[in-house]
């Protein structure tokens, strides 16, 4: 039984290759389609070649470009399910300067050389395709023709020598399918190259497409920040600081209460004031709005204030970066701080933050144990994902033993 699995592949293979699958025909009928759409153009450069007076009949290459793309995708599309993208045109060929504009594509020129080059040579492997066809067929059937044949007109030998004509037929019969799957291949990635859009140009419209969307992004995400921050401190920071100071005038008013309900009131006005400070520590790192009002070294020298432990800062910048990337290194800055306060055992802090030309470095230096890892949970990864999600690069030494180093690199100008 374990043999029947390998065996009915191989049995399957066998017969998706055989010379009567679809797979064949549909190469070979591909393939032979190609063959008069291939003459026009062949036809027209052997006119050029025998004859040079005939050089005069070269412009119409180009005119003959369109409707020979057009019907050589239906071939791709209708034949093999293969679809070439059109040439985007910005104005109509039938105007003066869409005539101008469309001879002067380069995708109108690589049109021209799949139409001089590649398809005659498609062509050709076509027709080599269809006498491997006829001739497999007639080779493997030699012995009817002779059969049929009476006794005195066969020749001399004809046995031996009509069995090496029918074991060439059956080799020509299973070498076809292969031969126009070959010719398939090379006219398909021809006309991928040559037909559609340059791939080069497409590519690089589709990177910045991307890269405009993903700025889009970012910036929605930044603005959303923002909204939840002011949201926080109009409405629900608002709503706390009033009732702590009615649970505090409660406190103050109420001196009859009971001692239970005196404890109660004081254990609400205690929570009330440290879901205060949670909430202006999550505002805060929301986006302070401190950032916006007077820049990063003032958002940073906060930063610095309220960590736990001695912090260097020094901020250097020509100017101002976008409000995204600002956003970026103070995220940077407040996780890296966090990060040594929790996991770093360190004494010293050294932030450094400077601003050359069209690029925004933040060193954040510690004198700590060393050995953080991206993978190691410390929020280096949420840092990295933060970093690059602004086309920002960063990177990491941090020994064992320290010290541990963390180098941002930041485009001004997102």
């Amino acid at each position: 039984m374990a043999s029947t699995g390998p065996l009915r592949r191989a049995l399957q293979q066998a017969a998706a290759y055989a010379p009567w699958s679809a797979w064949a025909w549909r190469n070979t009928a591909f393939v032979t389609a190609g063959v008069p759409l291939a003459g026009v153009s062949a036809l027209l450069v052997f006119d050029i070649v025998t004859d040079w007076r005939s050089v005069i009949l070269l412009p119409a290459l180009p005119l003959l470009c369109g409707p020979l793309t057009v019907l050589q995708r239906s071939r791709f599309w209708s034949l093999l399910g293969l679809n070439v993208p059109r040439v985007p045109r910005t104005r109509p060929w039938y105007t003066p300067r869409g005539a101008a504009q469309w001879l002067r594509s380069e995708a109108t020129w690589r049109q021209c050389g799949y139409h001089l080059v590649a398809a005659p040579l498609a062509a050709g492997g076509a027709v080599l395709v269809v006498c491997s066809w006829v001739a497999g067929i007639f080779g493997t059937l030699v012995f009817s023709w002779v059969w049929a044949l009476p006794v005195e007109d066969r020749l001399p030998g004809w046995t031996t020598r009509y069995t090496l004509v029918t074991a060439a037929g059956v080799l020509l019969l299973f070498a076809a399918p292969f031969l126009a799957a070959a010719v398939t291949r090379l006219d398909t990635s021809a006309a991928a190259a040559l037909l559609g859009p340059n791939r080069a140009k497409e590519l690089r419209r589709r990177v910045e497409d991307l890269a405009e969307s993903r700025a889009g992004v970012v910036d929605a995400a930044d603005a959303e920040r923002r909204r939840i921050e002011r949201d926080l401190h109009d409405g629900a920071q608002q709503r706390l600081v009033s009732l702590a100071m009615n649970l505090g005038l409660a406190r103050a008013t109420l001196k009859d209460l009971p001692p239970e309900a005196r404890r109660v009131i004081d254990e609400a006005h205690r929570e009330a004031k440290e879901a205060i400070e949670e909430l202006n520590n999550l505002v805060r790192g929301l986006h302070p709005a401190v950032l916006d009002d007077r820049g990063l070294d003032a958002a940073l020298s906060g930063v610095a204030a309220r960590a736990p432990l001695p912090v260097h800062l020094k901020v250097d910048m020509e100017r101002r970066a976008a409000p995204t990337v600002e956003a970026v290194a103070y995220f940077v800055v407040s996780e890296a701080l966090a990060n040594v306060a929790k996991h770093a055992h360190a004494e010293r802090v050294d932030v450094v933050v400077r601003s050359r030309g069209d690029v925004l470095r933040v060193t954040v230096t510690d004198d700590g144990i060393g050995g953080a890892d991206v993978a190691g949970g410390t929020g280096l990864a949420g840092l990295a994902q933060r970093v690059g999600s602004v086309d920002g690069a960063i990177s990491i030494s941090s020994p064992a033993g320290g010290p541990t180093i963390i180098n941002v690199e930041l485009p001004c100008g997102l």
